[in-house]
């Protein structure tokens, strides 16, 4: 559909990241077909589209089997589709296709989610000692020191650490938002290292751009990231088995409110736009978050 193409270029030109340009315009390309298939009076015209059609697909999507596994969508899953939907037809209102946005004032069902229990400074302090090559302790840095999301982790490039200035730039945030990360001179430290002892020796380079590189030379992906992770905590005693890597963002969210830092400057450390999002998080000014011992 060309009306999908046109949506992927408008979120490449609003700066978000490779995974949000290929999953929102997959829920809308399904949300379209689904009206063409129960509406063929509508064919393309979008501007007839109201809120009615998006409650009928909203109402099938709580019965729609899932495509990876066996059950339904989960909560999550749904809501996904739902800020898809938000996102494209605001797209559509801006670039005047539309008279009325239909989703503007609808409400939906919040999902359920667990709340994730932050580690302790001292189960941190555990993991890094765990930890065997300098690559496991850069991931660390890279999640709890610095913050990360996943994604971010996953798309990190070697031209965005800057060790001389001592800042690491995220340029594919979430919602894209980037920010600059200042580097404390401990993870300043682990990060040359592993980049001029372990990085360097890797044989049959593939992806000369990527920083965390796997050993057979490839960038490497969030589920290895995570296995990784996984294994440093297996190396402990700490018994919270459904510890993941974005536990350690939300435990570096706390730590740093417990070291006196607001909670505006969590929130914009951690590339977030509203304190809603997390109640939790960060943007420390350089001179702050140096004085933190992470």
């Amino acid at each position: 559909m060309p009306i999908i193409e046109e949506f992927r270029e408008y979120l490449f030109q609003l700066g978000y990241g490779k995974k949000s340009r290929h999953i929102l315009p997959h829920n809308v390309r399904e949300f379209l077909e689904f009206i063409k298939d129960t509406h063929e009076y509508l064919n393309d015209e979008l501007q007839w589209i109201n809120s009615q059609h998006i409650n009928m697909f909203y109402d099938w999507l709580q019965i729609r089997p899932n495509k990876r596994k066996e059950g339904g969508l989960s909560e999550i899953m749904i809501s996904h589709y739902i800020y898809s939907l938000r996102i494209f037809f605001k797209y559509l209102e801006i670039t005047e296709q539309i008279n009325f946005n239909p989703i503007s004032a609808m409400k939906f069902k919040r999902p359920k989610t667990r709340r994730r229990e932050p580690l302790t400074q001292n189960e941190i302090k555990e993991l890094f000692g765990a930890t065997q090559t300098l690559k496991e302790k850069v991931i660390l840095h890279l999640f709890y020191s610095l913050g990360l999301r996943r994604s971010e982790a996953e798309s990190l490039n070697i031209n965005d650490i800057h060790l001389n200035s001592g800042m690491m730039y995220v340029r594919e945030g979430k919602g894209q938002k980037r920010r600059a990360i200042p580097l404390t001179p401990k993870v300043k430290k682990d990060i040359e290292n592993y980049f001029n002892k372990e990085r360097k020796i890797i044989k049959n380079l593939h992806d000369t751009e990527a920083f965390i590189i796997s050993r057979t030379g490839y960038r490497m992906t969030g589920n290895n990231l995570n296995r990784i992770f996984k294994d440093i905590l297996g190396r402990t005693k700490i018994n919270k088995p459904e510890t993941s890597l974005h536990h350690l963002r939300h435990s570096i969210a706390t730590h740093l409110l417990e070291n006196g830092l607001s909670v505006e400057y969590v929130r914009d450390f951690l590339g977030h736009t509203h304190l809603e999002a997390t109640q939790v998080y960060v943007s420390v000014s350089k001179e702050q978050i140096l004085n933190c011992d992470f």
